[in-house]
């Protein structure tokens, strides 16, 4: 081989390994690197004690209805309460027109003067008879009708202190009192009217308030599942007393203060298959009214190995079946059907499909789809 030649040879093999250089930089440039690897918050599953509460509706009842009447007959002369007013014990309501009442008073104080005197005269004869009969100065016969006279004028003296007393509570009648401490609505006649003993006439009514009743039922059915669930020790019975019930009112808001469970009810409806209970609110301002209509929160149990999961973990599909997404050791994503029916605070309480100690993704959802890698980060 000439020089020419060999020299032709050596440039255009030095050319070509430049070139292949060259495309194999490119290659290296234009392959991407790899993603890294997602990072997820979870939240690791685990026990808590929650109680069991179950939402019930229901309406206010008062804890005293007292229907105010008239216990006189007479002519109301006075109103002395402003309707819807709060009145206690004992305080006057109404004044019924008294003259009519004193006079019968008068006539039967006059009438025992009357027989209280024939009883000084009967007495006295019986006295003077009881000595003459013993010496035969008078028959028998009179003694016996002396005796009788005597007799028939101390009854007639009780009588009449009878009729005494029924016309000084018919006076005292004339003044009409609340009979309980309550808020009193409007009055059912005004003056002027003339109402009557005989009829009891309705005047007004009165409503104790404070407290107030809230009556609300439950099925038979909830409460015999309830019943199984605490005999076979699922759920713990709360203390007699200590049931807390919270009321939730048409609005929508809280009623402030908390109530207690009172008694619940030991007959079935056989109408509709439900157990009526009762709870005790405070209502010192009066916001509770007798037929509102609410719900009420009753704490029933407690379940003091209830596995719980943040409600934001929880996804529903169109059929109403509840997941979530769960993080293997692995660190595969995997889709879970669980049940999650029942809500607790900010929390489902998972019935199945979870156990505890599992990691279950709590943000990132969107970054982890089932059969992914991801990076886990507890949650705060």
């Amino acid at each position: 081989m000439n020089p020419a030649d060999f020299l032709f040879l050596l440039l255009r093999t030095v050319l070509s390994l430049i070139l292949l250089a060259g495309l194999t930089d490119c290659a290296k440039k234009a392959t991407p690197p790899p993603a890294p690897t997602p990072e997820v918050t979870v939240y690791t599953v685990q026990r808590e004690t929650v109680s069991v509460t179950t939402e019930l509706p229901g309406r206010l009842d008062p804890v005293r209805v007292a229907e105010v009447r008239a216990r006189a007959t007479g002519i109301l002369m006075k109103q002395l309460f402003r309707d819807g007013s709060e009145v206690k014990e004992g305080d006057v309501l109404f004044e019924i027109d008294p003259a009519p009442l004193q006079a019968s008073l008068d006539s039967a104080q006059a009438n025992l003067a009357k027989s209280e005197a024939n009883q000084k005269q009967s007495a006295a004869n019986f006295q003077r008879y009881q000595s003459l009969v013993k010496t035969g100065a008078i028959s028998r016969q009179d003694y016996d009708q002396a005796v009788a006279s005597a007799a028939q004028a101390k009854s007639d003296v009780q009588t009449a202190r009878a009729a005494l007393d029924t016309a000084q509570l018919n006076l005292g009648y004339a003044k009409v009192t609340a009979p309980i401490s309550g808020r009193i609505g409007k009055a059912s006649v005004t003056e002027g009217a003339l109402v009557s003993a005989t009829e009891a006439t309705k005047l007004a009514t009165i409503q104790q308030l404070d407290p107030i009743f809230f009556d609300f039922t439950q099925s038979s059915t909830d409460v015999l599942r309830l019943r199984r669930a605490l005999d076979s020790g699922t759920l713990q019975s709360v203390e007699p007393g200590a049931a807390k019930v919270t009321l939730l009112l048409e609005d929508g808001s809280t009623y402030a203060a908390g109530g207690k469970l009172l008694f619940s009810d030991v007959a079935v409806d056989p109408t509709t298959g439900m157990i009526t209970l009762r709870a005790e609110f405070p209502n010192p301002d009066r916001i509770l009214l007798p037929g509102m209509f609410a719900r009420g929160r009753l704490e029933q149990a407690v379940n003091n190995e209830a596995l719980t999961v943040p409600q934001r973990a929880v996804s529903r599909g169109p059929n109403g079946t509840s997941s979530v997404l769960v993080v293997g050791d692995d660190n595969k994503v995997q889709s879970r059907v669980v049940q999650a029916n029942t809500a607790w605070k900010d929390k489902w309480i998972i019935a199945s499909g979870l156990k505890a100690g599992e990691r279950v993704v709590l943000e990132g959802l969107q970054k982890a789809p089932p059969g992914s890698v991801v990076k886990p980060v507890p949650a705060k």
